[in-house]
């Protein structure tokens, strides 16, 4: 193959008419469509959630620059520095 996409063929075939070739036919190409239907809605529903997580992470980051901000503005708060920090550990 040359990059093109392969299809697939179905051969539905009977020696006599009535006995539902066409009905058969419709039936297999819409399950076909519903299966292709319900794999791209899944596609679908994970990019809507990982861009609601990137939204929720940017919206994160938004927030705690605004209050850093407004914890010096307002409050007069400083970072502290490495060596000021006093690490305890407790026992469980």
């Amino acid at each position: 193959m040359t990059g093109k996409a392969r299809g697939r063929v179905v051969a539905i075939a009977s020696g006599k008419g009535g006995v539902g070739k066409t009905s058969v036919a419709v039936n297999v190409a819409v399950l076909r469509l519903n299966l292709e239907l319900d794999r791209e809605g899944r596609e679908r529903t994970e990019l809507r959630a990982d861009i609601s997580r990137l939204r929720s992470e940017l919206s994160i980051a938004s927030a705690t620059s605004r209050i850093d901000r407004l914890a010096v503005k307002e409050l007069g708060l400083v970072k502290a520095g490495y060596d000021d920090l006093i690490f305890v550990r407790l026992n469980p």
